[in-house]
Order: C-alpha cells, then structure tokens, then sequence
C-alpha cells in the first residue's frame, strides 16, 4: 500500500475489490446519493453484500435525496448510516446569523458547512481505517488533483480511495443506465451535483459540473470541507 501511484492504473472496480478485502468492515462509502455515489453502492454490493455506506443528513436536503435513500435501502437491503449536525450547534448558529446565512459570506457558508456537515463527517469517519468517496478529477477546479488511493492527513491519516477519479460524467452515467441503478430525479432537471437544498440549482447549458453548488461564489471556493485539500 506504500507505492499508492500504482492504482492509478487500475480499474474501478480492482480498487473497490481491494479496498473491501482490505479494510471491511472498518471502510465505508461517504454517500450525498449523487450520480457518483449510486454507482459506486451498486459496484460495491456486487463485490460485498455487507457494504457501508454512511450519509451526512443536514437537514437541508431536498426531499428527492430521501425519496432515492429509501430506494436504495430497498433495492439493495444496505443500512444507510446516518449522521446529523449536532442540534446545540445549529440552533446557537442559526439564532446568531439567520437561516440562510450562506448568501451573506464566503465564511458563513463555510460556517454552515462546517456545522452541519463536517463535524458530523470527523464523527462518521472514526474507527474507520478508510473511506471511499465518488471524486472526479473533471467536476471542478478544485478537484483536478484527486488521486484513486491517497492518504487522508485531515482525518488521522486513514485511507481515502477515491475510484472514479478518473472517470468521466458519461462513464458515470452509462453505468448507472446500464446495470438500471437508481439516481436523484433531480438530475433529469438540469442538477448534475446536488447537496442541500437552497445552496443547489439546475445547471445551464456549457457551465462547470458544480456550478450549480454555491453559484453565488467563484469556482475556486466551491468545497465545503469535506474534501479540503492542503
């Protein structure tokens, strides 16, 4: 595991193979049930019926995203591990700021971010030895860098494989036709990456994969923390 170069040319599904072997049950898929993430659950209950899949519910998801958590849960017999924000600090930041105090700054969207979504995140991630996520190098300016294996210094130097980083949008979704996964019916109106409600829109013809996250802000802000990269 040392020479992480190495998976770079292996495939997706040689990546997930050795990654369950490896760390199951200490491994578990980070899942907002986006196109990435329904392909990569249904690759990983082919490989290991037992598979974990957690979720960060942030109490701003829009109901299409809990519609397909009961279907996947359905269709594939997996618990979805849920983690939400801690309730003391959400009602202290939204008493202080408002509810939508993401429009206002840079920094009180990654407050928000930060409260409800990456601490219930480092809460997700302990014991485990590594997670897997559904990072592409082609969705955005900030994710150019992402490698298929890399180690995680920001969460206690676990494991973090990421084995769609090289695939494309298309790839993604021909598999998810192919093998009739189940997929947000938001995508069908335009949304290509979906997160909390009122921080989404549909995305328009020629913009970036994520312009519809945070559209109020450069391309080069839109992380929320989960995914910082030193």
């Amino acid at each position: 595991m040392n020479d992480l170069e190495s998976f770079e040319k292996k495939t997706v599904g040689e990546i997930l193979t050795w990654a369950l072997k490896e760390f199951h049950p200490q491994i578990a898929l980070a899942s907002s049930f986006g196109a990435e993430d329904v392909a990569l659950i249904d690759m990983m209950v082919k490989i290991h019926p037992k598979s974990r899949v957690f979720t960060l519910d942030t109490g701003r998801l829009p109901q299409e995203t809990y519609d397909l958590m009961d279907e996947i849960r359905e269709k594939y017999k997996i618990q979805i591990e849920t983690y939400f924000p801690d309730t003391a600090a959400v009602e202290k930041m939204v008493n202080q700021k408002g509810y939508n105090l993401f429009y206002q700054s840079v920094e009180n969207r990654k407050e928000c971010c930060g409260v409800r979504k990456v601490e219930p995140l480092k809460r997700a991630l302990k014991g485990l030895k590594a997670w897997i996520t559904g990072l592409r190098r082609e969705q955005s300016v900030t994710r150019t860098g992402v490698a298929k294996v890399e180690v995680d210094q920001d969460h206690g130097g676990i494991y973090k494989i990421n084995p769609l980083a090289d695939w494309t949008r298309q790839q993604v979704w021909d598999y998810i036709k192919k093998n009739a996964v189940p997929y947000n019916k938001l995508h069908d109106k335009g949304y290509l990456s979906i997160g909390c409600d009122p921080c989404t829109r549909a995305v328009k013809t020629g913009e970036d994969e994520r312009a519809g996250r945070w559209w109020w802000e450069r391309p080069d802000q839109k992380e929320c923390g989960l995914h910082a990269r030193r």
